[in-house]
């Protein structure tokens, strides 16, 4: 006889296990179906570990610039590759556990194996096709049970999503690159292609660079970072190319040629010639697709759209009883809409009262390089093409203190809003530590904050935050220290 629970999770990413706590605080009888490893894509092979190499890579550029400091070393700081990859990799196994717990606190039974869905309210759970193959990420202690049938009256799809390949080009392990390959090289290539400049593309290309590596980025588009405001990638793209970076946009890979130990990629460009490029490794960094195969999504009538399930605000899909969250379910693909969609998810079926659908336009976005770039909300372009009568302010770190103090002032804060409402439209950074600043322009948007708040809240001093109030002050013709 099938056990029976009121939510069946499939995925332990940020998604999953995070809907998963949810609902065993909401007194949910719980259970999460797991294939490979606690924590999904981002904290084993994402965000965390990048986060830990690029924290690597950022204290190996400033060792090397110590004199601009005041400061004398004697010799210059090298890499030790394999620590810096395993120390990376014991970050991810730490918090890998941590997922463990969490789910045995919460009283979330762990079902390890394959999930398909037969019917609505059924899963069948197989023998996992990829078994944990690393040391550090053991197997966890509470698991209910493997093989079997398993019914709940709510079932959540949480699978996430899997590199990109175009045809042709696609990653062999050995010199075309994923980022499961780029997070852990035996060696350090000497040369680098990065086919792609979105976040994942960029952060790689900012590290290998930091580690002496030789990198081109190769992308299709006019801008590197097309999501972006076009003013941010343009200081980001000045910044990395002064510190070597090769980038070429509105530009593709044609076709590749591998030899015994590099490959050559045959770049058109945006003139229409072809420019051969030869390096060590290349990285495929082109996007991501959901995991929607081996499901049951065809046969249960779930709808799917250009390779992701279709949901409303509360991840419900177009089946009753089958919701669906994260990457599975749709741009933008990033851990942290996943965790809120999670929670919205689990809300909603649960019956709570006032809960809100996902908004979508109030989901950051960061990328983690060297500078770092950060938003949320409408870029200027598009504020445009929407209609949106607007007011855009900016603020240089050139005339910030604690930028300048840091050695950092190569950066801007640029804010847009509505000139009738005083809406803030969106919010946009590149610099020093903008990822850790953003979180306040997504707090002012959610509380549904106009100018006159934010011009009325002091900001400490000195920190580079107050270079958002400073931009919020230009858009109003109020700036006070440029």
């Amino acid at each position: 006889m099938a056990e029976n629970y009121d939510v069946i999770i499939i995925g332990s990413g940020p998604g999953g296990y995070v809907a998963a706590v949810r609902a065993g605080q909401l007194g949910l009888k719980t259970a999460i179906v797991e294939r490979e490893h606690l924590g999904g894509i981002c904290l084993n092979w994402g965000c965390i570990p990048t986060k830990a190499l690029l924290r690597s890579a950022e204290i190996l550029d400033h060792s090397n610039h110590l004199k601009d400091y005041g400061l004398v070393l004697e010799g210059k700081v090298s890499a030790d590759v394999k620590a810096v990859v395993a120390r990376s990799r014991g970050v991810s196994a730490r918090l890998n556990s941590g997922v463990g717990f969490l789910m045995k606190k919460n009283k979330v039974d762990v079902i390890w194996g394959e999930a398909k869905i037969t019917k609505p309210g059924e899963i069948v759970v197989s023998k996992s096709s990829k078994p944990v193959v690393e040391p550090q990420h053991p197997l966890p202690k509470n698991i209910k049970s493997q093989e079997g049938t398993y019914t709940a009256k709510h079932i959540i799809i949480a699978t996430g999503a899997r590199p990109r390949a175009l045809p042709g080009i696609e990653p062999d392990g050995k010199l075309i690159w994923t980022y499961f390959e780029a997070l852990k090289p035996d060696v350090m290539p000497k040369s680098l292609i990065v086919m792609g400049s979105g976040a994942i593309g960029i952060e790689f290309a900012s590290f290998y660079l930091s580690m002496g590596v030789d990198v081109t980025v190769v992308e299709v588009l006019p801008t590197i970072m097309p999501v972006e405001d076009a003013e941010v990638t343009a200081i980001a793209r000045k910044q990395l190319e002064k510190r070597g970076m090769k980038i070429f946009t509105s530009a593709k890979v044609a076709k590749v040629e591998k030899g015994a130990g590099s490959i050559t990629a045959h770049v058109e460009t945006a003139d229409g010639k072809i420019r051969q490029i030869t390096a060590d490794r290349m990285i495929s960094a082109v996007g991501v697709q959901g995991n929607i195969e081996n499901l049951g999504l065809e046969t249960l009538g779930v709808k799917t759209d250009r390779g992701c399930v279709v949901i409303d605000g509360y991840g419900k899909t177009n089946v009753p009883g089958i919701y669906a969250i994260g990457d599975v379910a749709g741009p933008p693909m990033l851990a942290h809409k996943a965790e809120h969609e999670g929670v919205v998810c689990v809300e909603k079926l649960a019956g709570l009262p006032n809960v809100h659908p996902t908004d979508k336009g109030k989901v950051p976005g960061c990328t983690y390089c060297q500078p770092q770039v950060a938003s949320v909300g409408l870029t200027e372009a598009r504020a445009k093409e929407l209609g949106r009568d607007i007011r855009v302010g900016r603020f240089s770190f050139a005339a910030n203190g604690k930028a300048i103090a840091l050695g950092e002032d190569q950066g801007l804060c640029k804010v847009i809003f509505d000139k009738k409402t005083g809406e803030l439209l969106g919010a946009h950074m590149v610099g020093a530590e903008v990822t850790e600043l953003i979180h306040g322009f997504v707090v002012a948007m959610n509380l549904e904050t106009t100018e006159e708040e934010l011009m009325h809240t002091i900001f400490p001093h000195p920190t580079v935050s107050e270079s958002m109030k400073e931009a919020v002050l230009d858009a109003y013709g109020r700036v006070l220290n440029a």
